[in-house]
């Protein structure tokens, strides 16, 4: 994948921005400056999961790539508010309107691809498409969510990934629990990690959306996102081969190409 600071690009611009009516909410932004903007949202996992995302997608596309990191990840601070997952939606497109951006595509994965669906649902003029990819956050039947909040994270980086020598090499040591950025996930998403009343929501988007999902994600599986995107009315669903969880990471090529998809549509 390549560096964001390879000949030909610019390396991001990263600065902290408030949101919110009071001003409570800090969101360390990384700003890939270019044209067509992307909101990319990360999941639980951390910044780090789409970090070469961003750089790859910045350079293909000369896009302004937006990558903020959600408040209380990655070391960051946890504001008592937003407490919940449209919470945070709606700082985000506050976020968006304080930069004046329009015809934003918002692209979330995991966490981020419930967080990518709660900010489309808010029907905001800015945002004219989203990409779902092996997100969480409906209720299936018979296909639960891997429980991930008593895992370590080598255990949830082994149910992730399609080819284990593309996952990230675990800490050598402090890795006998949950990490930071799980239990940042846990106090947005709550014990469950779903929402109940999602897909049913779900069906009054209006704008197009691509889903996307690894064949071999084993944290949600592919018929877990089947039905995700069956309860969106302008939905596209693609199964994505020797893929886990995070395509963006294993399969970025994959993902490019349901951008541009969407792009067209």
């Amino acid at each position: 994948m390549t560096s964001p600071t390879t000949a030909g690009t610019r390396p991001p611009q990263t600065r902290t921005i408030t949101l919110g009516p009071t001003s409570q909410i800090e969101v360390v932004l990384q700003d890939f400056d270019r044209t067509r903007s992307f909101l990319l949202l990360h999941g639980g996992g951390g910044v780090q999961t789409m970090a070469g995302f961003a750089a790859l997608l910045s350079e293909r596309t000369r896009g302004r790539v937006l990558l903020p990191t959600h408040p209380g990840f990655g070391g960051t601070p946890k504001p008592d508010t937003p407490t919940g997952v449209p919470e945070l939606a709606q700082a985000y497109v506050r976020m968006l309107e304080r930069l004046d951006l329009t015809d934003v595509t918002v692209v979330g994965n995991s966490f981020g691809g419930w967080l990518a669906a709660e900010t489309a649902l808010l029907k905001s003029p800015r945002i004219s498409g989203a990409v779902i990819i092996d997100g969480i956050g409906v209720e299936v039947p018979g296909h639960p969510m891997a429980d991930v909040g008593g895992l370590s994270r080598a255990e949830i980086l082994a149910l992730s990934f399609h080819d284990p020598r593309k996952a990230p090499v675990p800490p050598a040591s402090g890795d006998t629990g949950p990490s930071p950025d799980v239990l940042a996930l846990i106090g947005y998403t709550g014990p469950t990690m779903s929402d109940p009343t999602l897909a049913e929501r779900l069906g009054t988007l209006d704008l197009p959306v691509h889903v996307l999902w690894g064949e071999s994600d084993r944290i949600v599986d592919p018929s877990y996102g089947k039905a995700y995107a069956a309860a969106i009315p302008q939905s596209t669903f693609t199964v994505l081969p020797r893929t886990g969880h995070l395509p963006q990471v294993e399969t970025p090529e994959e993902v490019l190409a349901a951008l541009f998809d969407l792009g067209d549509r």
